[in-house]
């Protein structure tokens, strides 16, 4: 591993300590999706905790074993290639580990090799950073081997997504990590009702917490100074916009319905399109524009050039308990937002709902007739919903759990 100089967190406050915040000073060491991806809540939640405590990121460890195509065998060269530089420091107090595990998820040896493999691996990154009674953060299943094992203080399992759900993923086994990862857990958080519902039925101490966003990012493009970058402000408007990973989960049929809607206008979809995913028919529409990736930076720039924005998501197991992150950043840049009729999405109240690719259609008409564009005033209705409102109650729920572990430890 290389060496390098760590920023040290701060000194635990000698009056508030744990009982204040419960998380200040803290070694905090969290499981989750790769850092160099799309910034998503738990890269926001971190960024936010690593103001005051040392975080270790711990890059995926998968869900599924890999598959014989090309995108499977670029990421598993590049994660050997991040393997290999060991211990990397990305930001201040944020450092990341790529760790190599077996990914024959189906054998039992090959899970108990996985389990110290991945633990020692661990352990050595941390004696490098000079962690000691970590909090153990996780937000995959795939780390319950590990939870638990390398002298926690408090496990905490950040419940994101039902991953039972997701098409490609192992369900019987995942379902398996998931159970053990809940009983382990001494505070589980969820991001929408039906999470906590289902998961608190195995774990009693199990909390929700919304998603929040990234509001002084996103309202950026209410600034009439803003430019609007060439690739989207050369369109013919109205300009009907969409960000996110086109997945499997995306109802393709509305953005076909809006496209034959509004043949004058475009509708441009903004990200990269999952491998199992195929979007022939949407290139066989002349306003359709699929412009691909683009810096989550440059994100407020091109919602400044849409006129409404819309999430058309299929309902399904896995939709019915997500909180896309998505719509919070449609609303932060006051944008006018139409989306499928999902839990959390009502629980919101800002978006015009849609039942059907026809349905969307109508409610995108509407947003045109009514106010269309990012309005300052439209976006001011998110500024509670900011990340730092809801790391807030993060805090809080850390700071209960760890008074109620050392009154237990009291107790006995």
């Amino acid at each position: 591993m290389s060496t390098q100089t760590i920023q040290a967190a701060p000194e635990r406050d000698p009056v508030m300590g744990l009982a204040g915040e419960g998380l200040f000073g803290r070694d905090i060491v969290v499981f989750s999706n790769d850092w160099d991806g799309d910034p998503l809540s738990k890269t926001h939640i971190m960024r936010n905790l690593a103001r005051d405590n040392r975080i270790l990121w711990v890059n995926s460890i998968g869900n599924r074993a890999p598959r014989a195509n090309a995108h499977d065998f670029r990421r598993a060269w590049r994660k050997l290639s991040l393997f290999a530089t060991g211990v990397r420091q990305v930001e201040p107090n944020i450092s990341v580990i790529s760790p190599l595990a077996l990914p024959f998820y189906g054998s039992k040896a090959v899970r108990a090799a996985n389990r110290t493999l991945l633990r020692e691996q661990i352990r050595r990154a941390m004696r490098q950073l000079g962690f000691s009674r970590p909090l153990s953060w996780s937000f995959l299943p795939a780390s319950a081997p590990v939870s638990g094992t390398l002298g926690e203080e408090l496990v905490i399992y950040h419940c994101v997504d039902e991953f039972s759900a997701f098409a490609d993923t192992n369900r019987k086994h995942i379902s398996e990590l998931e159970l053990q990862l809940l009983h382990k857990a001494d505070l589980v958080i969820t991001s929408a009702e039906p999470l906590r519902s289902s998961k608190a039925r195995i774990n009693p101490h199990t909390v929700l917490v919304r998603h929040g966003v990234d509001f002084r990012h996103f309202v950026q493009a209410c600034d009439p100074m803003i430019e609007v970058p060439e690739d989207l402000a050369r369109l013919p408007r109205p300009v009907i916009g969409f960000f996110g990973l086109l997945a499997e989960w995306v109802d393709q049929g509305a953005f076909e319905a809006c496209a034959r809607a509004h043949p004058e206008g475009s509708v441009v979809l903004l990200g990269k399109v999952a491998p199992d995913v195929n979007v022939a028919r949407l290139k066989t529409l002349p306003n359709i524009h699929l412009l691909g990736r683009k810096k989550y930076e440059d994100l407020p720039r091109y919602s400044r050039g849409f006129d409404v924005a819309i999430m058309p998501f299929k309902l399904n197991e896995l939709t019915l308990s997500a909180n896309p992150l998505k719509v919070r950043e449609y609303l932060a840049a006051g944008l006018p937002c139409v989306a499928s009729d999902l839990p959390e999405v009502r629980k919101i109240g800002l978006c015009k709902i849609a039942r059907s690719p026809e349905d969307f259609v109508r409610k995108v008409d509407e947003c045109l007739r009514e106010l269309p564009g990012c309005r300052r005033d439209r976006a001011q209705k998110m500024y509670s919903e900011s990340w730092d409102f809801r790391v807030q109650e993060i805090r809080a729920h850390v700071g209960r759990a760890l008074q109620r572990r050392r009154d237990a430890g009291q107790g006995g």
